[in-house]
């Protein structure tokens, strides 16, 4: 019998099944489709993320990060935000103590480091086949896993770990409120003739920002946000038509490039009623999703993990005081911090989506004084990048 069974092998789950092998305990991963392994020379893939420190400090930890490295991430140590390029905020390292803010790094990648470390671990794979359903023994409090090629597993707990998507999710019937946001946006990956310097920026506008994001080498992904209607015209434009748009509507910051790839994406928000229920838990997208503004997604799903790996620590599974210690320990503090930053990053969608002259002059204000507003931004900088809890 297993002691943890994780549907879903990505970014999130394959983080907490290395932590919890390494704690000692039984594990099986239940993943249809594993990742392409890494090749160098490979184009860079569209889905990246923004890893905070606090995140990278995770993944060094279960020893994934050096894996991760290894292959190819770029550190960045300046984030600017601005509407008028006169009132600009701009967080650096530096002012917080650090020589970079965090990482760009293919979601893939994150996902291949920490498989390599699973490598090295005793846990059981079951790919090529999905979940198809759950049940739990309330007599002896186990939970029996039933899967699509009929073989059949006994765990103390099943973790969703399976994305916004979650068939846990959908199985344990937990509801979740959200919705889809108005604006889509789409990622196009560019190469310029050198280097992108290590500055992310980001330019909001009425219909949505826009946003570079440098990445390894001479790569960078531009992040492009508008109605569902433009972002599909500009999805069928040819790379000729969308790089003379990219220079008509992007800051004029951008050196010469050109086109890798492009692809389009719905933005949603949703969170989980409940993170735990009886033989059940939730981690990662499967309990909560969030506006990309600030590319917190995949750091307060490396958030969930961390906060599994104290409780199951020191209290195991099958203990009486386990369930109670998931809800309290785990279910309230994580479900608090995601539902602060998920309502911040609406705020920020509200605020900088709004057309009305007194709101837009009023937003050009605010980032202008927290630009000056040293401590106080170092503190929004603390938090955005995990490094410290909200404390005003």
């Amino acid at each position: 019998m297993y002691d943890f069974c994780i549907n879903g092998g990505g970014m999130v789950g394959a983080a907490l099944a290395s932590g919890l092998a390494q704690q000692g305990y039984k594990i099986a991963i239940i993943e249809t489709v594993l990742p392409q392994p890494f090749q160098h020379g490979q184009p860079p893939d569209l889905r990246l993320s923004a890893i905070s420190l606090t995140s990278v400090d995770l993944l060094r930890a279960l020893g994934g990060w050096e894996h991760i490295e290894a292959m190819r991430v770029r550190p960045y140590d300046t984030l600017s935000v601005w509407e008028n390029p006169d009132m600009a905020t701009r967080f650096n390292a530096q002012s917080i103590g650090q020589t970079q803010l965090g990482y760009f790094v293919e979601n893939r990648l994150i996902q291949l480091g920490c498989h390599r470390v699973l490598a090295d671990l005793p846990v059981d794979w079951m790919t090529q086949t999905s979940l198809q359903s759950y049940e739990v023994d309330e007599s002896t409090a186990i939970t029996r896993v039933t899967l699509e090629n009929g073989e059949s597993l006994q765990c103390r707990y099943l973790i969703g770990a399976d994305g916004a998507r979650s068939r846990v999710r959908a199985l344990a019937q937990i509801g979740s409120t959200g919705w889809q946001y108005g604006q889509q946006a789409m990622g196009i990956i560019i190469e310029g003739a050198d280097a992108f310097e290590g500055e992310t920026w980001q330019q909001f506008y009425p219909s949505g920002p826009r946003a570079l994001l440098p990445m390894y080498g001479q790569f960078a992904s531009l992040i492009w946000y508008d109605s569902g209607e433009r972002i599909k015209q500009l999805q069928g434009m040819n790379d000729k038509a969308l790089t003379e748009e990219i220079l008509s509507h992007f800051p004029r910051l951008l050196p010469e490039f050109r086109i890798v790839s492009k692809a389009g994406f719905v933005l949603m928000r949703s969170h989980a009623s409940d993170y735990v229920r009886p033989g059940v838990i939730l981690a990662g997208d499967a309990a909560h999703t969030i506006n990309p503004l600030a590319g917190q997604g995949v750091n307060l799903g490396f958030k969930d993990v961390s906060a599994l790996l104290a409780l199951t620590g020191d209290c195991k599974p099958q203990s009486d005081e386990f369930y109670h210690r998931l809800k309290t320990e785990y279910e309230r503090p994580r479900m608090k911090d995601n539902a602060l930053m998920m309502s911040a990053m609406d705020g920020f969608y509200l605020l900088f989506s709004n057309k009305i002259p007194p709101v837009k002059w009023l937003r050009n204000l605010m980032l202008k004084g927290a630009d000056m507003a040293g401590p106080v931004k170092d503190q929004v900088l603390k938090y955005a990048m995990g490094m410290d809890e909200w404390k005003f």
